[in-house]
């Protein structure tokens, strides 16, 4: 073959590729999500309308997540050191907004303007803290850091606008032995308290989980309210350490304050996921931690 019939091969090659790659592209990428707006797709939520802005094709919403990108919607969580020492430790950042500069006001959400979730990427050493903010827009707290890979987590609500979840890494130099996620467990023991979780998530559908406190094996009905509930549930997926959100059925004087504590969660695949409950009695908080399978739901299309 010819040089000139090389060359026009070779380019007619590389426009069918990237053809096939933009086709691709197409059917991997964003799907739409039909009738939603911004606001409603959520923290995890962008618009996904296509470059002709039609209608999702009847795909369901995507259960919402967060804390898998540090910038989303013009804000951006910078960290002010990615490598700290091991032991007790400063975490300290900001929230840059689309002008760049630090957010400085934040509307309230779960009585706290910002929740700061931070663990090991072995989803081990988990930490729910309320950073400190200072006039300039910086936060800082105070953690227990071990070494190995953590994730750190942000929780807000700009003043005025929705709310996000952005996420960074920190890493801890030392001698490191990851912790498998281990089998299941639905019964946790803190302090002398048990807790036992009821319920089974679905991947794509909404699931109704009931976490049950006990005390020396009776019942605790006078559980303190903890940020608007009698109990604060996080759950977080193995592998990526996204961030769901978990709704309470209700808050004091609409619930009963324990011995069960109701929530309504829906996880975006199968896999497996820790749950971690916080809860006040006697005006201390503790954590108990649950890991979980998930199965694919009966929707679910092959």
């Amino acid at each position: 073959m010819s040089t000139s019939l090389r060359a026009t091969a070779f380019v007619a090659g590389l426009a069918a590729f990237f053809a096939l790659a933009f086709g691709v592209g197409r059917v991997v990428g964003p799907l739409d999500v039909e009738g939603a707006t911004p606001h409603d797709m959520g923290s995890a939520g962008h618009d996904t309308s296509d470059a002709g802005g039609h209608a999702g094709m009847g795909v369901a919403a995507a259960p919402e997540v967060g804390g898998l990108q540090s910038s989303q919607d013009g804000y951006t969580l910078v960290l002010e050191d990615q490598r700290l020492s091991a032991g007790t430790r400063s975490v300290a950042f900001t929230i840059s907004g689309p002008d760049g500069h630090p957010v400085t006001s934040y509307d309230e959400r779960h009585e706290k303007d910002l929740h700061l979730i931070v663990v090991g990427r072995d989803l081990n050493g988990f930490q729910h803290v309320h950073p400190v903010l200072d006039q300039s827009g910086r936060w800082s707290t105070d953690v227990e850091l071990a070494p190995g890979a953590w994730r750190v987590v942000a929780d807000f609500a700009p003043a005025g606008g929705d709310p996000l979840v952005l996420g960074g890494d920190l890493l801890v130099p030392g001698r490191f032995a990851p912790a498998g996620l281990g089998p299941d467990r639905r019964t946790a023991t803190v302090d002398g308290y048990d807790v036992t979780l009821d319920g089974d998530l679905v991947a794509g559908e909404e699931s109704e989980l009931t976490l049950t406190v006990r005390k020396d094996g009776r019942p605790v009905t006078d559980l303190d309210p903890y940020l608007g509930a009698f109990g604060h549930l996080v759950a977080l997926r193995a592998g990526d350490l996204a961030y769901l959100h978990v709704h309470p059925d209700g808050g004091p004087g609409e619930v009963a304050p324990g011995p069960g504590i109701v929530f309504h969660a829906e996880v975006p695949s199968a896999g497996a996921y820790r749950l971690f409950l916080d809860f006040r009695h006697d005006g201390i908080v503790r954590t108990a931690a649950f890991t979980v399978r998930v199965g694919e739901g009966a929707g679910h299309e092959h």
